[in-house]
């Protein structure tokens, strides 16, 4: 059996770190909900396989702070534009649909490729889906990747994502945010921080560390945006067993 990863970075560096490189989460609409000092109801997370490994520690960081939290990221899809999202769309709208959520979490995916259009309208269907349900949409940037020939191709479309995601962010009468993840991850990849594995050697995926890092960070967004909510000690959740999943067997 694997035995469970001891983040390499400590506890309190952790939370030092988050503090420092923590986003305003800019000029967005607050919601009377979160004016009136609300707590964080249930969470709900997409993405694509970068997701799925910061769901791991996610999960452990609500599930201490009495959250309830579920993952619908997936392994090489979790994408609402681009290849095979026309056949994946259905049962993502049917996961929001029936989670019931309050916020839905999308961390936008290496897979969101094609035209500006057909990136706003995936967007936009997703807000539509989100929405419906009496939802807010959280959308997040994806960590930048190291490319190889797959990805290559495709560069300039998901560096538009982000500016493509706003414009559907600005236009929602504040039912949506857009979180910028580059507070975390930089401006380009790094293998490395503090000299310890922060993300894959595949230059993609996140490690352990950088797992742990990125929910630091979102939990303290989430607490700007949900004055009522009140993230967990990272001693509660850090090392509480999930840096042993397989999803990291590559740091």
């Amino acid at each position: 059996m694997t035995k469970p990863r001891t983040l390499a970075l400590g506890l309190a560096a952790l939370v030092l770190l988050s503090a420092a490189c923590s986003s305003d989460p800019g000029p967005a609409t607050t919601t009377a909900g979160e004016r009136s000092g609300q707590g964080l109801g249930k969470v709900l997370f997409g993405g694509d396989s970068i997701a799925v490994g910061e769901a791991l520690p996610l999960k452990a960081a609500f599930q201490a702070g009495h959250v309830e939290f579920q993952s619908i990221a997936a392994e090489g899809g979790g994408n609402v534009v681009g290849p095979f999202s026309a056949e994946s769309w259905p049962k993502i709208a049917e996961q929001i649909s029936s989670a019931r959520a309050s916020v839905v979490i999308h961390q936008l995916t290496t897979y969101d490729w094609g035209a500006e259009d057909e990136q706003r309208a995936g967007y936009q269907k997703l807000l539509r889906a989100v929405t419906a349900g009496g939802a807010k949409l959280v959308l997040v940037t994806a960590p930048p990747i190291r490319p190889d020939d797959f990805y290559r191709p495709h560069l300039a479309e998901l560096d538009r994502m982000p500016a493509v995601a706003k414009s559907v962010v600005d236009a929602s009468s504040g039912q949506a945010v857009l979180l910028d993840a580059g507070a975390v991850w930089g401006k380009s990849y790094e293998q490395r921080k503090d000299g310890k594995a922060d993300r894959s050697a595949d230059g993609i995926h996140t490690c352990p560390q950088g797992a742990a890092r990125f929910t630091q960070w979102l939990l303290g967004e989430l607490k700007q945006m949900y004055p009522g909510f009140s993230p967990a000690d990272p001693q509660k959740w850090a090392n509480a067993g999930w840096s042993a999943d397989r999803h990291f067997a590559q740091c």
